[in-house]
């Protein structure tokens, strides 16, 4: 397995959540950029093609296409889900950027609430914040 370039200020570690996490080794003022979400440009299609046979490592960037973090990616793909998350991705000029939704302590595990992904609308969150909604995409 080839070395992965990690995105400065981030690091990969054993996660409390789920599996391996993404950290901050600085600390990120709210509202400012942690880091872009990088990795394979792929069609929306090919990555619910994708999204059937392995781990989940894709993230949606429009309305045709979505970026595979685990071919390429800089460490961002490790950012688990919580439903109370520190931080959140915007698209801005074709980017996917993770921008920190409040400030964030270094050493704290960085997360999104994936609201809806490509995961089963059946599977379960293991953030364990309080109020946790149980299931990774939000049931609408």
């Amino acid at each position: 397995m080839p070395a992965m370039n990690l995105a400065p200020g981030l690091a990969v570690a054993k996660s409390a959540i789920h599996g391996k996490g993404c950290f901050a080794t600085v600390p990120f003022k709210r509202r400012r950029k942690i880091a872009e979400y990088t990795g394979e440009k792929i069609t929306n299609a090919e990555a619910e093609r994708r999204g059937h046979r392995r781990v989940l490592r894709i993230s949606g960037l429009d309305h045709r296409w979505s970026i595979d973090g685990s071919r390429g990616g800089n460490g961002t793909h490790y950012i688990n889900h919580s439903c109370r998350p520190n931080s959140f991705m915007q698209t801005v000029h074709g980017r996917l950027l993770v921008l920190a939704l409040r400030d964030i302590r270094r050493g704290e595990e960085i997360t999104i609430d994936y609201v809806s992904s490509l995961h089963s609308d059946r599977k379960r969150c293991t953030c364990g914040v309080p109020g946790c909604r149980g299931t990774i995409n939000k049931r609408m």
